[in-house]
């Protein structure tokens, strides 16, 4: 595979092995790291768990990690699989806070653990405080960002960025990239209000100082005549505000959630999850032509030819 290029870093010294056809790279928003697949001739091979592997494509880099998996079989051929930085974010800690930001937080878990870190935004919003007793850094990581999501209404993408953890707003996650019914081989569509959908949203404050309970509502009428009322219910925590809370949720929440699945499209290594790419496809009783968000991506790489599956989320679309 002319176009592609894995080097490993081993006790030896650097190995650059002749890759067989068919190198796979996937990527998840949340919750997962990034994971590069490929295969080798075991023979002679001197690669061990927890080498540093760098995977570029066409000189572009696309994937630092470590390998964690070998496999090998009569064949002589040997299976790897390497994960990124985010895989050590399936260790447990416990964390107490208070008036932390999100990004603060990374940063703080990044030197605990002597993790790289490169780009990490400013999320913002301070979280007033919170106890994660026993979680996954994954788990302790997301509710810090989920926090900031239900409040400011900002969604945040952790990822790792060859061999870098970086924390991006998703404004700044678009990419030049269009996909349309020429670079996609075939698609899977769906939308629906069951799935985190609200128009009215309720949410309460157990006021200790003058012992009321205080609430706050914001609705949209014309979507709760055309759906039926969809009502979203939570307790305020301390130190949050209700009315900036809630027009947030309003935002977030009050549109159909919109799904679409993109199979063998053109590949092209700057997307992953957590892109914002633009995409033009003409569905029969419906029209997409706008930014939708990469949820899930999944890279395979074969001789000359590049293709990838996307799953999107997100966007308006017309009928």
């Amino acid at each position: 595979m002319a176009d592609a290029n894995i080097t490993i870093q081993s006790k030896g010294g650097i190995i650059k092995p002749p890759t067989l056809e068919g190198i796979e790279w996937a990527t998840e928003r949340k919750g997962t790291p990034g994971k590069l697949t490929f295969k080798i001739y075991s023979k002679g091979s001197d690669v061990q768990e927890g080498n540093a592997v760098k995977f570029t494509w066409k000189g572009k880099n696309v994937f630092y990690g470590y390998v964690f998996r070998k496999q090998m079989d009569k064949t002589d051929i040997m299976t790897i699989t390497a994960y990124d930085q985010l895989r050590y974010f399936k260790n447990k800690e416990t964390y107490v806070y208070e008036g932390m930001s999100a990004g603060e937080l990374l940063t703080k878990i990044s030197a605990d653990f002597g993790f790289k870190t490169g780009t990490i935004e400013d999320t913002g919003y301070k979280i007033p405080s919170r106890v994660e007793d026993s979680q996954t850094l994954f788990d302790i990581m997301q509710n810090a960002l989920d926090l900031t999501l239900l409040n400011t209404g900002s969604i945040y993408v952790l990822h790792d960025d060859f061999g870098k953890l970086a924390l991006k707003n998703l404004t700044n996650m678009k990419l030049n990239v269009l996909v349309d019914e020429r670079t996609g081989e075939n698609f899977d569509y769906s939308s629906s209000i069951d799935d985190n959908t609200y128009n009215k949203i309720k949410l309460v404050y157990d006021n200790k100082e003058t012992g009321q309970r205080d609430v706050y509502i914001t609705q949209d009428s014309n979507t709760m005549a055309e759906w039926g009322i969809l009502q979203y219910y939570d307790k305020l925590q301390e130190g949050e505000n209700g009315i900036a809370k809630a027009e947030a949720l309003i935002a977030l929440y009050n549109k159909k959630t919109r799904k679409l699945t993109i199979k063998d499209a053109k590949g092209d290594p700057s997307v992953r999850a957590g892109s914002v790419i633009m995409v033009k496809m003409d569905l029969g009783d419906v029209k997409v032509n706008n930014p939708m968000v990469v949820e899930s991506c999944t890279h395979n790489f074969r001789l000359n030819d590049h293709r990838m599956t996307l799953k999107l989320r997100g966007g308006d679309i017309s009928g």
